[in-house]
């Protein structure tokens, strides 16, 4: 329904204006101004039922707001951190970081949108033109705005009270250690628990493939596995936490191909375990290449020489893979003979 529809009568008094009305050229405005279109009143303007109803749907948005907003809080407050669920076709995800970021999204969409639908329904919609003038202050206000400036500086005396000028300086600066020191309430430390995996002494290397303990025989020599500790599962609860400081990659090497004594000596028959976890930012590496011995990292491409201490070629990751002490039990099979010498992953702000 548009304003072609309603009489006369009922429409909107127009304001007083002649913006709209062209102007032909003349010597100081070489191009005519052709005006501005006949203004269209909304519907809402002609019709009090329909400004009814943008004002409900108005409402009905801010308290969609309200309520997701409550969902958030009451989220927040009554899921577990440590709770996943599977959603299609995400896979297993944390069950409180997808809710509090449906309900903050909602909360946030429903008042734009209601902002958005009242001004464009229910503020006014009256075309107002306003000729373009200078913005910046006259000569003489500049002038009385510094001379006033200068004034005041001298009054306060900051240029001969040294000792108040620097202390106030000192107060300014520190001050807003006060929202630094509020972060330590966004959660625990960490503690230890950064520098720890499930590895230890005589825990078995498991395929991520097969689920099954490998032997030395199982591993080609040039070839790229993923092996989890003993006993971990991906139905356990805080599997991902463990699995994200515990995965390994198992590359079998010529024993004379290796450079790096230590890690020839932490190797059993050219086997090598290096942690999979890349220490730039934590990305899961995937990607060996078999002539080079290079491992690649697929987020920010950092490689690492596996042959020479997984030591960084290139990229931004700062320190190389950590690697994984193993040998062999009693019954043929791969164990770790103790926990990573360091911590794996990233650095951590605390780390020393």
């Amino acid at each position: 329904m548009s304003s072609q529809d309603i009489p006369e009568e009922n429409l909107p008094a127009e304001q007083g204006s002649t913006h709209g009305v062209p102007k032909p050229a003349d010597e100081k405005h070489p191009f005519a101004d052709p005006g501005l279109p006949p203004h269209e009143h909304r519907i809402q303007d002609i019709d009090e039922r329909a400004a009814k109803r943008s004002e409900r749907t108005v409402a009905l948005l801010f308290t969609v707001s309200m309520l997701a907003t409550i969902g958030f809080i009451a989220s927040f407050v009554a899921i577990p951190h440590d709770e996943a669920i599977y959603v299609w076709p995400l896979g297993h995800i944390n069950a409180m970081n997808l809710a509090l970021g449906l309900t903050l999204g909602v909360a946030l969409f429903a008042i734009g949108a209601g902002a958005v639908h009242w001004a464009r329904t229910l503020m006014s919609d009256e075309e107002v033109a306003d000729e373009r003038h200078p913005i910046e202050a006259p000569p003489e206000t500049r002038a009385k705005v510094h001379a006033d400036f200068k004034q005041g500086a001298k009054e306060s005396v900051i240029g001969r009270r040294k000792l108040i000028r620097n202390t106030m300086f000192g107060a300014l600066t520190l001050v807003p250690l006060s929202g630094v020191v509020l972060l330590r309430d966004l959660g625990p430390l960490p503690g230890t628990k950064l520098r720890h995996t499930l590895w230890s002494k005589g825990k078995l290397l498991v395929n991520m493939n097969t689920n099954e303990p490998m032997r030395p025989s199982d591993i080609a020599v040039g070839s790229l596995t993923f092996a989890k500790p003993e006993g971990l599962e991906e139905h356990d609860h805080g599997f991902q936490n463990e699995i994200a400081k515990a995965a390994l990659m198992i590359i079998r090497l010529e024993p004379e191909a290796i450079k790096d004594k230590q890690e020839l000596e932490w190797s059993h028959e050219g086997v090598v375990a290096y942690s999979k976890i890349c220490t730039h930012v934590g990305c899961p590496i995937s990607l060996y290449e078999q002539q080079t011995h290079h491992a690649l990292c697929p987020c920010h491409q950092s490689t690492f020489d596996l042959a020479d201490g997984a030591r960084v070629i290139f990229g931004p990751a700062g320190h190389p893979l950590p690697q994984l002490r193993i040998g062999v039990n009693d019954e043929g099979y791969l164990e770790a003979l103790s926990d990573f010498e360091e911590p794996v992953g990233p650095a951590f702000w605390e780390r020393g």
